[in-house]
């Protein structure tokens, strides 16, 4: 039995047959199976093939798989990226008063 996508067989190929998985999104793995989406086929990676045939993953649509799951409400988020900025701030502030009059050498 052959061995198709292997050495020389995979040696042709662009990129000799490594890019990004649609599936997994993972980069510079083999992408040699075709699978079908849809009306379309895709190559996938040798594990998202097996996860498509036991049906532990599907292919869907791309907007579906990169919606995220559980993400926390952007206003919280942003709240969150300021507060810590704005008691760093405070803080250099009062660092910086406290070393002012000590610096002085004519007081």
């Amino acid at each position: 039995m052959s061995k198709s996508h292997r050495g020389k067989g995979i040696s042709e190929l662009a990129s000799h047959g490594r890019g990004e998985c649609p599936v997994c999104e993972r980069r510079n793995v083999k992408i040699l199976y075709e699978q079908e989406a849809g009306d379309k086929k895709v190559k996938i990676c040798k594990t998202c093939k097996a996860a498509i045939k036991n049906g532990k993953k599907s292919i869907g649509s791309p907007a579906a798989e990169t919606a995220p799951v559980t993400e926390a409400p952007p206003a919280a988020a942003a709240s969150a990226a300021v507060a810590p900025a704005a008691v760093a701030a405070e803080s250099t502030d009062a660092a910086a008063a406290d070393t002012a009059p000590a610096s002085d050498p004519s007081a």
